[in-house]
Order: C-alpha cells, then sequence, then structure tokens
C-alpha cells in the first residue's frame, strides 16, 4: 500500500482500477480458463513493467487494481493485456472449441477509474464482488 516505485528520475505511485468483459458477456471465465487467466495477465503485465496488485474474475468480467508506471498510457497497457491474452487463449483453447476466436475474445472497450486514496475500499470491493452479485442475484428472486 502506500508504497512508491521509482524510475530513473522519478518516483511514483500510479494505480487504477480496471474492469473488462467478453464479448457478449459470456460467461466463459468460469471453466477452465479461470484457473489460467490469472497468471497469464500477471505474466503480460510484467513485461509492461507493471504489477497487478489485485484481481478477481468473474463469471462475465474481470476486475483488477494495477500498478502502471507514468511512463505508459493506461490505454496501451490494457490494450495489451487484452490483446495478448486473446491470442494465448486462441492458441490454447483454440482448436477445441469454436467460440475462441483469439483477437475478437474481448469486447471493445474497458473501465478504468484512479485508485487514490481509497485502495483498501477498492481491493475490499475486488474481493468481494463475487459474494456480493450473489446476494444481490438472491435479494432480485424475492421480487
Amino acid at each position: 500500500m502506500d508504497e512508491q516505485q521509482s524510475l530513473n528520475h522519478s518516483k511514483w505511485e500510479c494505480k487504477y482500477h480496471v474492469v473488462f468483459i467478453p464479448k457478449c458477456r459470456r460467461k466463459t471465465l468460469y471453466t477452465q480458463l479461470r484457473r489460467y487467466l490469472g497468471e497469464v495477465f500477471r505474466k503480460l503485465a510484467e513485461q509492461k513493467e507493471c504489477r497487478i496488485e489485485e484481481g478477481h474474475l468473474m463469471p462475465d468480467h474481470v476486475h483488477m487494481m494495477i500498478s502502471i508506471p507514468p511512463k505508459y498510457a493506461v490505454s496501451q497497457v490494457i490494450g495489451f493485456i487484452k490483446g495478448k491474452s486473446a491470442i494465448h487463449l486462441a492458441r490454447v483453447y483454440g482448436e477445441n472449441r469454436r467460440n475462441f476466436v483469439g483477437q475478437s475474445f474481448w469486447a471493445r472497450g474497458y473501465f478504468v477509474s484512479t485508485v487514490g486514496r481509497d485502495e483498501e475500499v477498492i481491493r475490499n470491493y475486488i474481493r468481494n464482488q463475487e459474494e456480493e452479485d450473489q446476494r444481490l442475484d438472491q435479494m432480485n428472486l424475492w421480487r
């Protein structure tokens, strides 16, 4: 938490809350993919000198808190992670399933918000998002 990282001529702490979805919000992230996709995201982030601080794969979307150096644009890093992970999914799972079509696995766009001083609140939100969704679904059954 409150740890600053450094480059040659700067100290920085830039963390972002990012959410993105598969095309058509397909619930494909619950099967075999869920186990491996987190590690794929972490390795891709390391290639851009970034670090995924917190993350959770929901059935139909991805939440992550990611630390990105100021020399990279958020759009550049997220585009890299989404693009390379889609290619990885197409190579690994493409022969077995018809729906894994590589670069069109993820929907266009994403949500991003700076973390700032609310880091612990966002960490808890990401950790508990799945339970909260289940609780809200239960409440909707009684309407």
